[in-house]
C-alpha cells in the first residue's frame, strides 16, 4: 500500500474511483463534471488530492479543500472519502483521514470538518466511524442554494 498526494496523471484513475462513489452514494454530478473540477483540484494550492495504490492503480482517493471564514480562520474539508469495495476494512479510509489531517494541520488550519450526506440512506454507521476518529457532530446543519 502507498498513500501519495496525487498528481494530474492520476485524473483517470481518481475519476474512475469518483464516478463509483458518486453512482454508490446517490449523488447526480455527471461525470463530466467530475472530471472538470477533478482537473482543478489535482492542481489548486487550496486542495489535497490523495490517493492510495496497491501493486498499481489507486483504489481509494480523498480530497480536502480549505477556506478562511471569520469565526475559525483558516478550516479544512474532507470533502471526498472513497475506497473501492474490495479493499475495505483494511483501514485505508483511516489512513486518508490522518493524511488529510496532516495536510490541514501543515497549512494551519484551525480544524478539518467533514460533510455526511445520506441522500436518503442510514449513514449512522458514518457517524460512529467519523467520531471514533476524533470528529464531532457541531449540531450544524449545512443549507445550500443552488447558483445555476
Amino acid at each position: 500500500m502507498t498513500l501519495r498526494t496525487a498528481v494530474p496523471g492520476d485524473l483517470a484513475a481518481v475519476l474512475e474511483l469518483a464516478v463509483d462513489f458518486y453512482a454508490e452514494d446517490g449523488f447526480a454530478t455527471p461525470r463530466a463534471r467530475l472530471e472538470e473540477h477533478l482537473r482543478h483540484l489535482l492542481v489548486s494550492d487550496a486542495a489535497h488530492v490523495a490517493v492510495i495504490t496497491v501493486d498499481g492503480p489507486a483504489v481509494a482517493f480523498a480530497i480536502s479543500t480549505s477556506s478562511y471564514g471569520l469565526e475559525n480562520g483558516r478550516i479544512a474539508e474532507l470533502e471526498d472519502l472513497y475506497v473501492a469495495p474490495a479493499f475495505r476494512r483494511r483501514g485505508l479510509a483511516a489512513e486518508l483521514i490522518e493524511d488529510s489531517a496532516r495536510w490541514a494541520a501543515g497549512i494551519g488550519a484551525a480544524k478539518l470538518e467533514i460533510v455526511v450526506a445520506p441522500n436518503g440512506m442510514d449513514v449512522s454507521h458514518l457517524f460512529r466511524y467519523y467520531r471514533a476518529r476524533g470528529f464531532t457532530d457541531e449540531g450544524r446543519r449545512l443549507l445550500g442554494r443552488p447558483l445555476r
